[in-house]
């Protein structure tokens, strides 16, 4: 293994005991490879003493940062403050809940070698409850089937990253679940490798209450972003012509009625629906070329800001 520079992003919630645990196992573990390291300890506005066990560990451990937001604004907040003051040519993420095992750490390193850009920390063996180990199973099932990466473990805290590959990237709201796919949309090469996953000592999970229903509807901005980001008619243009081609064949059958058989059907349910169906369709279809003429402007000038800069 390579010795690298390292940055170590945890993102702390309301993980007092836990704090000064980790830094002592991550510290040992890192002395004896010898690396130029630090420690990025981000307080996503805790409330139950952590602040004062990161300003303990800062005493302690002269490679330990602490950085802090002002109230809670999620994982995804803490972990983008972390990277954007990473100053190594490696990041690495894990939860400050002492799953992760630090001793894990050289697997993903070992995999980086190997030319990947990204090593995600499988999970193989969770020790969570039954309740979230089948909520990740199905999340993770429908996401492969989307986006067909045949990773295990999209969510998994524990990553190791090229800084030049996460640094590129900005995500909000809960789309640090979906890291792997919008590093891999960059063109960077992701894997995984199986790592142990110990038992929480301390406390409950803090991050992901209803985390599946709220991951599923990430999921949809993520295929946006990714496979749509630059061609939006193709999303809403065949969601449109669904909704058009079902109401031209309600309304056909209802035109075959009226001219075939002479029945009346101005008091028929399905010329209503019908009408509502190819209404929709075009407006859905017109909204799909509003955003074509947006993304051809914006590319547009991007292609001129290019041109500008290389002259």
């Amino acid at each position: 293994m390579k010795l690298k520079s390292l940055s170590i992003v945890v993102p702390i919630f309301n993980e007092a005991e836990s704090i000064i645990p980790l830094c002592d196992q991550l510290t040992e573990n890192l002395k004896v490879s010898r690396t130029k390291y630090e420690i990025i300890l981000v307080n996503d506005g805790s409330n139950d003493g952590s602040q004062e066990k990161i300003d303990a560990c800062k005493k302690t451990w002269q490679n330990v940062v602490g950085l802090r937001l002002k109230r809670n604004l999620g994982k995804a907040a803490a972990l983008q403050l972390g990277f954007a003051k990473a100053k190594n040519e490696v990041i690495v993420t894990m939860d400050g809940d002492l799953q992760d095992d630090p001793k894990e750490l050289k697997k993903l390193l070992v995999k980086l070698d190997l030319g990947y850009d990204l090593v995600i920390g499988w999970k193989k063996n969770r020790q969570d409850s039954f309740t979230k180990r089948l909520s990740s199973r199905l999340f993770n099932l429908i996401t492969n089937l989307i986006f067909r990466l045949n990773l295990h473990d999209y969510n998994s805290g524990y990553k190791a990253f090229r800084a030049e590959s996460i640094k590129r990237i900005r995500f909000y709201g809960e789309l640090h679940r979906f890291i792997p796919i919008l590093v891999a949309d960059k063109g960077y090469l992701v894997t995984e490798v199986p790592v142990h996953h110990r038992k929480r000592k301390f406390g409950k999970s803090k991050y992901g209450s209803g985390r599946f229903f709220h991951g599923l509807f990430d999921l949809t901005t993520v295929l946006f972003l990714t496979k749509f980001r630059f061609r939006p008619l193709h999303l809403f243009g065949y969601v449109g012509l669904v909704f058009f081609l079902l109401g031209t064949i309600g309304g056909g059958y209802l035109t075959w009625l009226k001219f075939v058989y002479g029945q009346a059907i101005g008091q028929r349910p399905l010329l209503l629906l019908s009408s509502l169906l190819i209404i929709v369709g075009i407006q859905i279809g017109i909204t799909g070329l509003l955003g074509e003429l947006i993304v051809a402007t914006f590319l547009k000038d991007e292609h001129q800001e290019l041109s500008e800069t290389h002259q």
